[in-house]
Formats: structure tokens, C-alpha cells, sequence
């Protein structure tokens, strides 16, 4: 198999894996526990980890709390705040293509008696500035805007969306799990106060994730969604996943030290497989923009071709037609509908996520398989 999916998941690194097997075996301690070196040890492990976390998106380490994922930090940002500043006010804003961690999130808001706006995109998955601008209201208290979208790459301006937030005293907040990791993220510079990280997306282990909490004053207030101990400064309670956390802290290092080497990486071979396609087929469409895109990501329509039906084809090759925490649900893609696509665009709309250690052999071997099912589902 050439797996071509690294937006749904990442292989983990082999280096992440080597620093976490100590805390899988003889480091097994509890970091909680204080009065012996086994206690110790952990915790100093995951005070590691929170540095190089915090180093990647130029945060400081007591900004940065752990979390089982990307969904739950959504989950903490949006419904821990609202329900701790719901007496300022009931309004939030997000976006109609946001992941299903922030859509749903905000239907549960909606239940608790908040009103949340979201704002459309336009055909390459764009919001209009001036549009979030008119949205805003006087009890508006949050702005949820993801940095790169899933599904299509789409990059927003977080800077100045970021920039109108805090213009209107609003608290803003960025569903980065497809970013981190993959472009330079300053939180300062792009008016960030809160950010979602999750490890699986960096060729880290599943299960483990970050929220990124301003330092500011006044103190950004958040409820906790659980119960039962003072970890993570009492929003995240219960004994903390050392192994993840250090695996999380080793694919953030190697982050750090190998992201423009990785983005050219990525770049060459999306394009590569690009042109490979279009050298062969034509009714090929790009979803999304050609420009400030996720440089892993391409979504492509293949018109004429349902795209159930050529992944089926595509026995060697590991790709998706969207999201997969969606991929139970057999309608077609809300994000390609929100972005007003036809029915033929969004029937055969393919997703291909390139990683780091795919090659160029892969890729051209992927497109040499993806050009033959393509002619033998149009019959040509």
C-alpha cells in the first residue's frame, strides 16, 4: 500500500516511538506522585515535552495544558470559555466548513442557550473579512476560525481575523490540528489566545493532544468539562499519559528542527503528483485554492468519476473523499457543499494528504495507479 492519507493520521516516527518506550516500560511513574524518583522522573518528562510544545508555536510552557487530542481541546476552548463567560455574553462565531469537534461543540453551546453565526465561504473555502466584521455584536465573546482547513487546505487569515478579534475585545480561538506542525505558527504574532494541537497529526502517537492558553490580563477564565484532581492547573484533571505527552514532545522536536526541510518535501511531491495526473487525464478540478494551501494536502475531482467508486479501484493506494471523523456518514462532504461546488465536483472529489516519508517513487507510482482507474471508470 502507498498510503496518500496523512490528513486523516500520521505513521509515527520512529524517533517518537524510541523516546517513548522508556515511559512504556521503566519509567512507568506517576507524575503526580512527588515523594519518590519515579514521580519525579515523569514529571520532569512532561515538563520537557510542554517546552518543546510551547517552542513551536513561540508560546511559553505554563500556556500550553495537555488533553487527550485536537477534539477535546476544542471541546475545552469553546465550551469551557462560553460557560465561563456567559454573563458577558451569549454569542460566538465560527465557520460553516470548521471540523466536526467545532461544529458540534457549537450545537451543544446552542443548546445551552447561545447563538453562534456561521459564516460562509466562498468557492475556495475563503471567509469574507467583512462579512465576520458585520457579525460582530456587542455580546459577541468568541471567534473560532481553524488555521488549515481538513478537508481541502485551505489557509485562513488568522492574523487578521485575529486582529479583529481583540480590535472587539473578543476572545479568540484556532483549531491548528492540521497546521502544527506543518507551517511556522507564532501565537503572538497572529493574535492567538487559544489554539488546538493534536500529536497524530505530526507523526506523534493517537490519544494525545495540547490546548494553548493565553497568558493575559485579565486571566482568560475557562470552566473545566471534568472533575477530579488539580492537573493541568485543574482543567484537565486526571493522571496524565507521560508516554503520549513525551511522544507528543519528540515529534515537536523534530519539528523544530526539520519543518522547512519538511514543507519543500511536501511541496515537491504534491506537485509532482499533480502534474502527473494532468499530464494523463483531463476533467481534473482542484477543490480549494491554488495558493495559501496546506502544502500536504490536494483535493481533486475527477469528473465523471464517482469518488466511492475509484477508491474502491484503488487497491494499493490508501486515500479518502473527506474528513475521517465523517467517514461513517455517507453524505457527501458539508465542507465541498458550504464552498457551493456542483454535485459533479462533490461526487468525485478525491482527498490525497502526502507525508514525510512518502517518496517521489511512491508518489509517481500513486499516480500511475490513480491514471488507470480513472480511464477504466470513464471507459476510455
Amino acid at each position: 500500500m502507498i498510503y496518500l492519507d496523512h490528513n486523516a493520521t500520521t505513521p509515527m516516527d520512529p524517533q517518537v516511538l524510541e523516546a517513548m518506550l522508556p515511559y512504556l516500560k521503566e519509567h512507568f511513574g506517576n507524575p503526580s506522585s512527588e515523594s519518590h524518583p519515579y514521580g519525579w522522573q515523569a514529571k520532569a518528562a512532561v515538563e520537557h515535552a510542554r517546552k518543546l510544545v510551547a517552542s513551536v508555536i513561540q508560546a511559553s510552557p505554563e500556556e500550553v495544558i495537555f488533553t487527550s487530542g485536537a477534539t477535546e481541546s476544542n471541546n475545552l476552548a469553546l465550551l469551557g470559555y462560553a460557560r465561563a463567560n456567559g454573563q458577558f455574553g451569549k454569542h460566538l462565531i465560527t465557520v460553516s466548513t470548521e471540523h466536526k469537534a467545532i461544529l458540534d461543540t457549537c450545537h451543544q453551546l446552542e443548546r445551552e442557550g447561545f447563538e453562534v453565526t456561521y459564516l460562509n465561504v466562498d468557492h475556495k473555502g475563503f471567509i469574507n473579512i467583512e462579512e465576520l466584521k458585520k457579525s460582530i455584536r456587542k455580546d459577541t465573546i468568541l471567534i473560532s476560525v481553524m488555521a488549515a482547513n481538513n478537508e481541502v487546505g485551505t489557509l485562513q487569515d488568522i492574523k487578521k481575523i485575529g486582529e479583529i478579534a481583540h480590535e472587539n475585545n473578543i476572545c479568540f480561538h484556532s483549531d491548528a490540528a492540521q497546521a502544527f506542525g506543518k507551517m511556522n505558527i507564532d501565537v503572538n504574532e497572529l493574535n492567538i489566545d487559544m489554539l488546538s494541537i493534536s500529536g497524530h497529526k505530526i507523526y506523534g502517537p493517537k490519544g494525545v493532544g495540547a490546548l494553548f492558553i493565553k497568558k493575559k490580563k485579565p486571566k482568560l477564565e475557562l470552566q473545566a468539562l471534568n472533575f477530579g484532581g488539580g492537573q493541568e492547573g485543574g482543567l484537565r484533571p486526571g493522571t496524565l499519559n507521560v508516554a503520549g505527552i513525551v511522544g507528543l514532545g519528540k515529534s515537536s522536536e523534530i519539528v523544530l528542527s526539520s519543518l522547512e526541510k519538511d514543507q519543500e518535501h511536501l511541496q515537491s511531491l504534491n506537485k509532482l503528483f499533480l502534474s502527473s495526473l494532468q499530464n494523463q487525464l483531463s476533467d481534473i478540478v482542484i477543490n480549494g485554492p491554488k495558493e495559501n494551501r496546506l502544502c500536504s494536502n490536494l483535493n481533486l475531482s475527477f469528473i465523471g468519476v464517482p469518488s466511492a467508486a475509484l477508491m474502491m479501484e484503488l487497491r494499493e493506494v490508501a486515500v479518502s473523499s473527506g474528513s475521517a471523523c465523517a467517514s461513517g456518514n455517507a453524505s457527501a462532504s458539508y465542507v465541498l457543499q458550504a464552498m457551493q461546488l456542483s454535485e459533479k465536483k462533490i461526487q468525485s472529489a478525491i482527498r490525497f494528504g502526502f507525508g514525510r516519508f512518502n517518496t517521489q517513487e511512491e508518489i509517481l507510482k500513486a499516480a500511475e495507479l490513480v491514471i488507470q482507474a480513472v480511464k477504466k471508470l470513464r471507459g476510455t
